[in-house]
């Protein structure tokens, strides 16, 4: 069992280290508008992407991204996708809703569980971070796949348990705010969106 433990271990330094990215402003923006299911669904857009991406690596997928130009042309991509979630998250125009509200929206949910997955997809560095989890504890577990998927159930369930604890947090905050609160943390999360994106941008060109 100290492959799970180990990978539970891994999972909490993710969401408390690594988990103040750009998607997590964007599972506060969408918990705060449209409720905690919508935040819900867009948390598991980032797990699945989080677990193919996993997969693919474990079956030998490293090649496919292995040439540094790829890695820099995913970065710029990335990062002008993100800078677009966050021109049109700055722009969204706040109508305060009740608690229970997202119960009643009609809108294609499944909209958000998209947009989960390509803003996790649209981060090269987390094909780099998982590339470098799985080699490492491929060598440590002699490529025993019993421990590996202890490991990373560990890892990725407790990522995706932090992430909907923190949508739970923002929908139930939701009745004590203000409008104007709700304008602020508005455009709060299209800047930290268009920041993350113009700095991966930047780092692509000068790390790759």
């Amino acid at each position: 069992m100290n492959a799970l433990y180990e990978g539970i271990a891994l999972g909490l330094s993710l969401a408390f280290i690594f988990g103040f990215g750009p998607v997590f402003f964007a599972e506060i923006h969408t918990a705060l508008h449209r409720g905690f299911w919508s935040g819900v669904l867009m948390a598991f857009g980032v797990f699945i992407n989080d677990l193919i991406v996993v997969v693919l690596v474990l079956l030998g997928a490293v090649s496919v991204a292995g040439n540094l130009a790829d890695y820099k042309f995913f970065g710029i991509i990335g990062g002008t996708l993100l800078i677009v979630f966050g021109i049109v998250t700055f722009r969204h125009k706040v109508v305060v809703q009740n608690v229970d509200d997202d119960k009643n929206n009609n809108g294609p949910r499944l909209l958000y569980f998209a947009k989960g997955f390509v803003l996790n997809l649209a981060n090269p560095f987390v094909w780099l971070f998982w590339i470098s989890v799985v080699v490492s504890a491929t060598a440590t577990y002699h490529a025993d796949k019993y421990k590996l998927m202890l490991f990373f159930s560990g890892a990725l369930g407790v990522v995706f348990l932090s992430d909907i604890f923190k949508v739970f947090t923002a929908s139930r905050l939701k009745k004590f705010l203000t409008e104007k609160f709700l304008i602020t943390i508005n455009k709060i999360a299209g800047i930290a969106l268009f920041g993350f994106g113009v700095f991966l941008i930047i780092r692509s060109l000068l790390t790759f």
